[in-house]
Order: structure tokens, then C-alpha cells, then sequence
């Protein structure tokens, strides 16, 4: 009989301004993904500018839902992200987490390091990789980095940069609700249609699962597929001018409910069961 290769370690985007002093329903369930009992949580604040007060309040949740021990990988430049002592630190985390903060600090300092390699070595041996707010933002192979909330539906406006590519065929914008970012996720499908557009609202969250995108918290993820587009005039424009699109999908989830990329089509939660409890039986 053939050995079982596992799939990569569960993969979670979440939307920001996550819940940590009363239930922390979505730390909770990072912690509970990683499938030890008390499990080492290793807290990367790179993209902080406040590296100190983050980590303080990190590890005193982890250490409240059940996390044996919560690791300060405290990156701030090139030369952290190249030495033994965060690489060994991130080797022995079983939950990796992705502070919130400017998701091109984080790119530029971790990316093509020995940190990065670890953290993606970490995921291949089943650990869980977690982000928030520029932690999730950074997980796709193309990110956005910027744009106004107010008026990005024109060519240009949204800022979009290279990704860690932990998860491919999605763009994840986060504060998506709150700070009311529909248009950047319009113009993004408007020129990239191949790529979902994920919008994680505040204390929201989504498990890339494969090829299943599984919703969770108590806020909103909202998706928006382009792969149907029509009519658009966003080739014949210069920067800066308004873009015109048509047939553009959008989709709001909440817990339970889930999405399948493949198949391009919102899951919902007797079928989400369904799915998991195949995929249990396969692994075991």
C-alpha cells in the first residue's frame, strides 16, 4: 500500500481587530487547527511598528486558549530574518502568526530569507500558518498594498505587489466591511479576472483547506469573482480614469459556509460538512 502524503499545514487569512479578551472564537480555532494539545505559538511582529505591545497581547490569549508556550520572533530587518535564532524559533512552532501592521515591511524584510523558507518548510511538515490584517494580506502570490476605500474603481488606483504565494488564485484584502473597500477588490478583478477577490471583514476569517475555502468567526468574508466578467473598458483607459465593468459576482459568507475554487460556487454548511467528514475519513 502506497504511503498517505498529507496535504500542507492548514493555511488561515483573517480580517483584522480579532476578538482577544472575551471569547477570541477565531484564536481559538487557529490554536485547535494545529491538532496538539498545547500546541508552541510562535508571534511574528514585523509588520508592527509597535513590536512590544503586539506580542504582549498575543501572548497573553495564546497562553489563555491553551498554547504551551508563545515565542516574541521579534524580526525587525534583513539580518533577524537571516539568523539561527528565529529560523530555530520558527522550526519549532507547531502555529506560526503573522501580526497585523504594513504588509510591505513585511515582504521586504522576510522576503527571500532563511526566515521565509522556514516558515514555508513549517507549513509543508503541517504546521499551521496564520496571518491578520497585513499577515493575511501578504498570503497570496499578488497582494494589495494600497488604494483609496473610497474611489479605487480606476485604473491604477489600487497598489498591488508580490505576495509570500502561500495560497494561489485569490487576492485578500482585510478591514474589508469596515473600511469600506469594495472597489479595490472591483478594479482588481477588472484586470486580474483569474483571481477571487477575498474580503475579510473584521474579526472574520477564512481556512484555505485545498481547494475549499471554509469561513469562520462571527464577522462577514465577502468574494468577489471576476472569472465571469463582461463588458469592460478598463484596456482603452489611462491612469487614473474611471473603469467600467459588468457581470461581476459577489458573494457574503459567514461561519459555516464555504466556497469551492475549483468549481467557482459558495458551499453550503450540510455540504461543508460533508467535505470535511470525506476528508477525515481519507486521512485516517
Amino acid at each position: 500500500m502506497s504511503a498517505k502524503i498529507p496535504n500542507a499545514g492548514p493555511l488561515v487569512a483573517i480580517g483584522g481587530a480579532e476578538d482577544k479578551a472575551s471569547e477570541a472564537s477565531i484564536l481559538r480555532h487557529v490554536v485547535s487547527l494545529s491538532n496538539v494539545e498545547a500546541p508552541v505559538v510562535g508571534v511574528i511582529t514585523t509588520a508592527s511598528s509597535i513590536p512590544e505591545d503586539v506580542f504582549a497581547s498575543y501572548k497573553e490569549v495564546f497562553s489563555l486558549i491553551g498554547a504551551k508556550d508563545v515565542l516574541d520572533i521579534r524580526i525587525r530587518d534583513r539580518s533577524n530574518a537571516e539568523s539561527d535564532k528565529y529560523v530555530d524559533m520558527i522550526r519549532s512552532a507547531d502555529v506560526i502568526f503573522l501580526s497585523g501592521g504594513d504588509q510591505m515591511r513585511l515582504t521586504n524584510v522576510l522576503g527571500a530569507s532563511r526566515a521565509i523558507e522556514a516558515i514555508r518548510r513549517r507549513r509543508a511538515e503541517g504546521a499551521v500558518i496564520a496571518g491578520t490584517s497585513a499577515g493575511a494580506a501578504c498570503q497570496s502570490r499578488t497582494m494589495v498594498y494600497g488604494g483609496p476605500a473610497d474611489d479605487s474603481l480606476r485604473k491604477g488606483a489600487v497598489k498591488m505587489s508580490a505576495g509570500f504565494g502561500f495560497v494561489e488564485g485569490v487576492i485578500i484584502d482585510t478591514h474589508f466591511l469596515e473600511r469600506g473597500r469594495f472597489s479595490r477588490l472591483m478594479e482588481v478583478g477588472a484586470t486580474n479576472p483569474e483571481y477571487l477577490g477575498v474580503g475579510l471583514g473584521e474579526d472574520a476569517a477564512v481556512h484555505f483547506d485545498g481547494d475549499i475555502v471554509r469561513a469562520f468567526g462571527p464577522g462577514h468574508v465577502i468574494l468577489v469573482d471576476s472569472s465571469e466578467i463582461g463588458e469592460s473598458n478598463v484596456f482603452d483607459l489611462a491612469d487614473g480614469e474611471p473603469v467600467a465593468v459588468s457581470n461581476v459576482k459577489m458573494h457574503a459568507l459567514v461561519q459555516g459556509y464555504g466556497y469551492d475554487l475549483a468549481d467557482r460556487r459558495v458551499l453550503g454548511p450540510d455540504e461543508l460538512k460533508a467535505i470535511g467528514l470525506e476528508r477525515r475519513v481519507a486521512y485516517t
